[in-house]
């Protein structure tokens, strides 16, 4: 094990291995003070910065922070890293790192750049890079980089911002569900997914919504993937019955054990993706999973030791994740940042440092990122918070963040977006909906001249006819 020390104001800090030195370097959370790894003081976590810094890459590729004999979140880092891809920041410390991703982004041809590298990156150097840098730094790298994936939609296009059009219901009524589609629709949401939280995991039920916004979709020739994101094994029984399937949707994290706890293995979702790729129902793609993860929720499951029984950071856990959901090749992952509650992260400036650190992450993974701009409510946070967050995520190029109606989620009982957010954004930065999208609401008279929604839509869109069923 490596023994980093490190001298700040007269007092030597020791940091004994990665995992110790990663978790004392991370801004300050109320999940790792939870775990019992946080830095005690801001000095020993200055302290460990510095010593962060001067680690090198290849250290990092060699010590990963959860042992590859017990854990196969590890041992799939570790067997499908790229060797060549590595090589151009082989040589480069964690700092060198932070240096060289600053360059590349101010300078030409950055997206093709950092996509070219993404491969030969562990979720443990991109975890370490984020640590060392500032929020502008991680803004201006995520907004070069360049993800992109299709289904019926394409997302991450530059220049534009997709949603996700959650309406949900607290006893899946389909009258309730199908006003919040409209309400969403009519502002210009759903172009990455109309996505539903099932109140209950029952097949039936699953399959009744799924013929639902299947019926909505055709009905009105909208370019848009539906997903009830019920557990991965009920939507493979739903495949084989033969429901409209467009997107297999589980929720995962980044040990073994945590995935465990979510009821998955990677062998199980490979066969899910391999099913719902056989569908073959996409138009402009075939990226067919979507993922969602959080950062405390190996913790949540005391999943989160790491090399000689010490727990891991919850922020490099979760950028490991991603390590997950990059070998599926996905249409769409978010971090449902503030939602697990303040035990993981405490307040809003918790919650918008943790969005940004998500999204560079697995952007930089080479991952198309969304977030869900969110908390809960017994967490010192408030909209302005989410204000906040949204207007930085939405600069720093994210590709589809969640709206629901009014930002209040009734089902599942937390704060997010609403649709006027995301026309916010839209239109305070000059970005438009997902192409495909964007060429249906202008068929429709919805889009004004700046691609913004025009204010008289709900009266003239054919769309109404949705309202009255």
């Amino acid at each position: 094990m490596a023994v980093h020390h490190q001298r700040v104001g007269g007092t030597t800090y020791t940091f004994r291995g990665p995992v110790e030195l990663l978790a004392k370097a991370t801004p300050r959370r109320s999940g790792d003070e939870l775990a019992g790894c946080a830095a005690h003081s801001d000095a020993e976590r200055a302290a460990a910065q510095w010593a962060l810094a001067e680690l090198s890459l290849s250290d990092l590729l060699a010590d990963p922070v959860v042992p590859y004999e017990t854990d196969e979140v590890t041992r799939l880092i570790i067997d499908t890293h790229d060797r060549a891809a590595f090589g151009r920041v082989a040589h480069l410390t964690v700092g060198g790192l932070r240096d060289w991703l600053l360059e590349v982004a101010a300078g030409p041809g950055a997206a093709a750049t950092l996509a070219a590298v993404a491969p030969g990156l562990t979720p443990e150097m991109v975890a370490a890079v984020s640590k060392i840098m500032r929020n502008q730094d991680l803004i201006m790298v995520s907004k070069v980089a360049s993800v992109v994936s299709a289904f019926r939609t394409t997302i991450g296009s530059p220049g534009t911002l997709a949603t996700r059009l959650q309406p949900n219901h607290p006893t899946d009524d389909p009258r309730g569900i199908a006003a919040a589609v409209l309400d969403g629709l009519l502002l210009g949401c759903g172009d990455a997914v109309i996505g539903v939280n099932p109140a209950t995991d029952s097949p039936a039920v699953t399959a009744d919504l799924l013929r639902l916004l299947d019926d909505v979709r055709q009905r009105f020739d909208i370019p848009m993937q539906a997903c009830v994101l019920a557990h991965v094994t009920t939507t493979l029984g739903l495949i084989e019955a033969g429901a409209p399937v467009d997107l297999v949707f589980q929720s995962i994290a980044g040990t073994e054990g945590a995935n465990a706890g979510f009821g998955v293995t990677l062998s199980l979702l490979r066969e899910a993706a391999e099913a719902a790729r056989a569908l073959d129902r996409g138009t402009v793609g075939g990226n067919v999973m979507y993922f969602e993860t959080g950062q405390g929720s190996a913790l949540s499951a005391g999943a989160h030791l790491g090399t000689d029984g010490k727990p891991v950071d919850q922020q490099t856990l979760e950028a490991r994740a991603y390590a997950v959901a990059r070998a599926l090749d996905p249409l769409l992952v978010n971090t449902v940042v503030g939602f697990i509650g303040p035990e993981y992260l405490y307040d809003g400036r918790q919650i918008v440092r943790a969005g940004l650190e998500d999204h560079f992450c697995g952007k930089l993974l080479g991952l198309p990122m969304g977030v869900d701009v969110c908390y809960t409510n017994h967490a010192e946070a408030d909209a302005d918070d989410m204000d906040t967050l949204l207007t930085l995520l939405a600069a720093a190029g994210v590709a589809f963040v969640i709206t629901v109606p009014g930002a209040d989620d009734v089902m599942l009982g937390y704060q997010s977006l609403s649709f006027h957010d995301a026309l916010y954004a839209r239109r305070a930065l000059g970005l438009r909906p997902a192409p495909e999208f964007a060429a249906w609401l202008d068929r429709l008279g919805m889009l004004d001249e700046t691609g913004g929604i025009r204010a008289v839509a709900p009266l003239s869109s054919p769309l109404r006819a949705l309202g009255a069923r």
